[in-house]
């Protein structure tokens, strides 16, 4: 779901072109640092996908003989090893995929504090919190003759 976004608009008649752009540069750049960040949270997600999947061959291997012939797949070649030595690999993949992951959501908190900040600074509120606010005010202006409330007797 994409949101648009929204920025005060100067007051006046003669908005000066010069502002208008730097309004649209400012969303611009608030748009590429809300992509950073889904980025950075796709990558999560196929990591955290990529463990689950060890986790699984993992469960499976343990179950079989150690010395029982294996294939794993090393840089786009399937490889002949035994469970025995591939186990190791796979336990060491999933530790490695854990403090990528840990590192990536720290990164992602990071970019979040970002874009607030820089949502803060700049005035950028999104459309719907826009109409959520038009909304509240046309609610609160009507008569509340009615409250629509149900009482159980």
């Amino acid at each position: 779901m994409r949101r648009r976004t929204n920025m005060a608009q100067p007051k006046g008649k003669g908005a000066k072109k010069a502002d208008i752009a730097a309004q649209e540069k400012i969303v611009a750049q608030f748009e590429q640092m809300r992509q950073e960040q889904r980025a950075v949270a796709s990558k999560i997600a196929e990591l955290e996908s990529d463990k689950n999947e060890h986790n699984l061959v993992i469960g499976a291997l343990k179950k079989v003989d150690p010395g029982r012939r294996c294939f794993r797949m090393v840089g786009g070649v399937l490889v002949e090893r035994t469970v025995k030595d591939v186990l190791p690999a796979l336990e060491h993949n999933i530790e490695q995929l854990s403090v990528i992951t840990a590192k990536l959501t720290e990164q992602l908190q990071q970019k979040g504090k970002e874009l607030n900040e820089f949502r803060e600074k700049h005035g950028i509120r999104f459309v719907e919190e826009k109409d959520k606010d038009a909304d509240k005010s046309a609610e609160s202006s009507k008569s509340t003759t009615s409250q629509g409330v149900l009482v159980d007797t």
